[in-house]
């Protein structure tokens, strides 16, 4: 769905914004506090693994005898799962639970990450959370301020994760390490994919697919902060 233009009535009543209409704005609504309550529920998600001492286990099961490199390109296909399952996914039942498996998802392959974190860079992961709001929050601020249409990033995003994936299954042929730079490539990549996801959402996504589309942007944020979280224990290793 295009932007709405400025003979269409609706709030939004900000410089350099068009106005929108009713069902752009219940849409928007719908999106983010989708969007919030996944990341409230990976975050509990997360607190009951830890106080309940499963998080080591479960770390050990995914890093035992397994490179962490493969869990690096794990992530980046179930991130690819879900961008394809929000956009496919006409049920909305359908929609709910593949929001609800991909934030479980997530927040098991982030456990391995949690745990070093919480080992070697004490406060890592609360650094590492406000890091990637206030990206999150610039990127989402940018989009909807100077309501552009960034769809153009997305044969960059697709030419850019085949990159990314082939370096990791290069390193885990080669044995090489992923280093600095990768990260940092990788955090500018997911910003392009929040700028990206957040303009579909203002400008292309249908509008009754609120929770496909809140699972879109939170499989974006979590590369982000994933990308993030690792440059802060890399600092303090």
């Amino acid at each position: 769905m295009r932007a709405n233009d400025g003979r269409m009535g609706g709030g939004f009543g900000v410089a350099g914004w068009a106005p929108a209409s009713d069902e752009t704005e219940r849409f928007i609504v719908r999106t983010y506090n989708h969007l919030f309550g996944a990341i409230a529920l990976f975050a509990l998600i997360q607190i009951g693994l830890f106080t309940s001492g499963l998080a080591y286990p479960i770390a050990r099961l995914f890093m035992g005898g397994v490179s962490w490199m493969v869990v690096l390109g794990g992530f980046m296909i179930v991130g690819w799962l879900a961008s394809r399952a929000a956009h496919s996914s006409l049920s909305r039942p359908a929609q709910y639970a593949a929001l609800f498996a991909f934030v479980v998802a997530e927040a098991l392959i982030f456990t391995p990450m949690m745990v070093i974190a919480d080992a070697v860079a004490p406060g890592a992961i609360q650094s590492a959370a406000l890091v990637t709001f206030a990206g999150f929050a610039g990127l989402t601020g940018i989009a909807f301020w100077t309501r552009k249409d960034f769809s153009f990033l997305g044969a960059l995003l697709k030419w850019g994760m085949i990159l990314a994936l082939i370096a990791v299954v290069a390193s885990v042929i080669f044995g090489f390490q992923l280093g600095t730079l990768f990260s940092v490539a990788m955090v500018g990549l997911s910003g392009a994919a929040v700028l990206y996801d957040t303009s579909n959402i203002i400008h292309h996504f249908p509008r009754d697919r609120h929770v496909a589309a809140a699972l879109e942007l939170f499989s974006s944020v979590a590369m982000m902060f994933w990308y993030v979280l690792r440059l802060f224990i890399s600092s303090r290793d």
